[in-house]
């Protein structure tokens, strides 16, 4: 099976979510909060640095709970804003 390239849109989301989990992960060491999610490190080193751009949604989600993030927050943090979007998050 053959991938479809990614966009640039896609890669910055992915950019902007490995900033925002390195972040969040703070101190704590790579290993730790990979495992405590059910992923390897190297998987969440891929996401980190973005390698993996488009993690599926229970990476994410599995991620965003061991950090103490919100799936809101990660939203803010990582959509892209387009003005109608902007409107619906501050809703």
């Amino acid at each position: 099976m053959v991938r479809t390239p990614l966009t640039p849109l896609e890669r910055e989301r992915g950019e902007r979510l490995g900033a925002l989990l390195r972040r969040a992960r703070g101190e704590r060491s790579m290993v730790e909060i990979a495992a405590a999610a059910g992923l390897s490190a190297e998987t969440l080193r891929k996401i980190e640095t973005g390698r993996a751009p488009t993690p599926a949604f229970f990476t994410v989600a599995a991620l965003a709970a061991v950090l103490g993030l919100s799936l809101d927050e990660v939203v803010r943090h990582c959509a892209p804003v387009e003005p109608e979007t902007a409107e619906l998050l501050s809703a």
